[in-house]
């Protein structure tokens, strides 16, 4: 079975970096992206993502995964980061918050998966960075690990407990820089966005502030929103694509989406905070409401002041004026949106539990919608 797996962790993870993203279709965006357009654009930020995806003796469909942010790679359990969080709207889980919001400090990666696995990673976690020593005498390393949520029980058994601590370790150690997977793999596997089949997507910007250049990049897993609401860079593609909706009767928005906002930027736990905020007003122009049932939590880490965080006593951290905060705000805005979208183009049809079925953005038709509103912009 563990071999089986693995084979389809790693075809997913293949399937979904081979396809064109957002801007290869044409759609336009604002703001200068780095390198790769994706928050491992940020400087030690490493993303790892465990797929599960098997139909099982008994009829029922596994459709979930695991996938894992370490801020600073293999050195995030050595050195925490300064970091803060904010819910747009609270019918969700993000682990560990009490304590971010208490200190000021995220100690760890931060981990997404299914609603009804939040558990087991987060006790994954614990075991996971006990194994990689360092801890006292008595084994104990005391933990309080981020690990966010969201539904995917609609494509996915999600009562059959089918994601495992192995799961989870194999998405922090497999944990790299370069090209992120997008689409249907880790976490996002069973997602659906805007009735749409959804998952992972992410983006980056760079900016420069006071002569130094910064970046910003944004991981998203997306599973919120109606179809009628969706926009891509404006144009209301919801209203025009209606046909195989993923929910076949009339519901409220009970969708969720995590954001996780990474910078280089040297900032404080007070500006992360204000950074996170940020995030909702990317998901807005895609035409998010946040409904009453939705699960809308956001993060945001600095990798900067390595050594500051790390002092035992007295440290002395480097941070921006908040009058220069703005580039970093509108960054956040931009790269949230791109991000979302980059989900929704990654992302395949998939047929799950008990036959559901969601169909992924039709490339060809969101271009069309470009061009008919006059939004398509000719790839680079």
């Amino acid at each position: 079975m563990k071999s089986i797996l693995t084979l389809l962790m790693a075809f997913a993870t293949a399937a979904c970096m081979a396809g064109p993203r957002a801007r290869d279709l044409g759609v336009p965006f604002e703001g200068e992206p780095g390198p790769l357009n994706a928050i491992t654009d940020v400087a030690g930020v490493t993303v790892g993502h465990t797929t599960l995806i098997e139909d099982v003796p008994d009829g029922r469909k596994v459709r979930t995964g695991v996938t894992a942010i370490l801020p600073r790679g293999r050195d995030s359990f050595a050195t925490p980061v300064f970091g803060g969080w904010h819910s747009l709207n609270g019918n969700g889980e993000m682990t560990g918050t009490t304590w971010l919001e208490e200190s000021g400090e995220l100690d760890g990666p931060v981990m997404i998966t299914n609603t009804h696995s939040v558990g087991i990673v987060r006790d994954a976690v614990i075991a996971w960075r006990v194994r990689q020593g360092g801890t006292g005498a008595d084994g104990y390393w005391w933990s309080l690990p981020v690990v966010a949520e969201t539904w995917d029980g609609h494509l996915n058994d999600a009562n059959g407990f089918h994601v495992k601590a192995e799961h989870a370790w194999a998405a922090l150690d497999s944990a790299a820089g370069g090209p992120v997977a997008e689409g249907n793999v880790g976490g996002g596997t069973g997602m659906i966005c805007h009735e749409f089949k959804c998952g992972i997507g992410t983006s980056s910007r760079r900016v420069t502030i006071g002569g130094r250049l910064q970046a910003v990049g944004v991981l998203v897993q997306a599973n919120y929103g109606l179809r009628e609401t969706l926009r891509i860079a404006g144009v209301p593609v919801g209203e025009n694509i209606r046909e195989h909706r993923a929910y076949q009767d009339q519901v409220p928005e009970t969708g969720s989406i995590i954001i996780v906002v990474a910078t280089d930027a040297p900032l404080l736990p007070h500006q992360l905070k204000r950074l996170a905020r940020r995030a909702g007003m990317g998901l807005a122009r895609m035409g998010s409401i946040a409904g009453n049932g939705s699960g809308d939590i956001f993060v945001a880490f600095s990798t900067a002041n390595a050594t500051a965080i790390a002092s035992n006593d007295y440290g002395t951290a480097e941070f921006l004026d908040n009058g220069s905060l703005d580039p970093l705000f509108g960054a956040t805005v931009q790269a949230t949106e791109e991000a979302i979208v980059n989900a929704l183009v990654a992302a395949k049809d998939m047929r799950g539990e008990s036959g559901h079925y969601a169909m992924a953005l039709p490339h060809g038709s969101l271009i069309e919608l470009l061009k008919r509103y006059n939004r398509w912009s000719p790839p680079r």
